[in-house]
């Protein structure tokens, strides 16, 4: 007879694989947009918990806190972005991507890469003028006062990241048999 306090402990199903072993292996290790997730994530929670606290015990709030979280929010959103373009789990219409004979699916699968890789080459070449005009008239951030393009470089070399690895999913799928 076994003491009531202990269950029999049922091992994961074989069929599950892990997530490291779903990730197809690239170039640029995909643990740089993980890591970059897990950072920016515990600096918005630990930001936006210092405003509550401050605003709890004074009344009153930090200005900063709002700029800062927009443009984490930003960072992370773009991240996420590079992270499901380089694992090729965007959104897609699966009963056209999925359907059909391999050779279909293949290239329905690159032409997807391809027109990601283009939309943000070309987000990248429009936010390229965003940055400029920041600089060039000296715009300042509303809540710090610090200079806006320390905000908005950011999304030109994102946009960047993310095209990158649509155009190593295209390559991927191109070498797929």
């Amino acid at each position: 007879m076994t003491p009531p306090h202990t269950e029999a402990v049922h091992p994961l199903p074989e069929e599950l694989p892990l997530d490291d072993a779903q990730d197809e292996p690239t170039r640029v290790p995909l643990a740089i947009e993980d890591w970059l997730t897990v950072i920016v994530m515990a600096l918005l929670a630990l930001i936006t918990f210092a405003n509550v606290l401050v605003r709890y015990f004074t009344s009153q709030s930090f200005a900063w806190t709002e700029e800062i979280s927009v443009f984490l929010l930003m960072v992370v959103t773009l991240v996420a972005g590079s992270a499901s373009v380089a694992r090729n789990r965007q959104i897609r219409i699966e009963f056209f991507a999925d359907a059909g004979p391999p050779g279909r699916q293949r290239a329905l699968a690159r032409f997807g890469a391809l027109m990601v890789c283009g939309m943000f080459l070309f987000l990248a070449a429009l936010s390229v003028r965003i940055v400029y005009d920041h600089w060039h008239y000296d715009e300042t951030s509303p809540g710090i006062g610090v200079p806006q393009w320390w905000y908005s470089i950011w999304l030109p070399v994102m946009s960047l990241a993310i095209a990158g690895r649509a155009f190593g999913l295209f390559l991927r799928r191109g070498r797929q048999p």
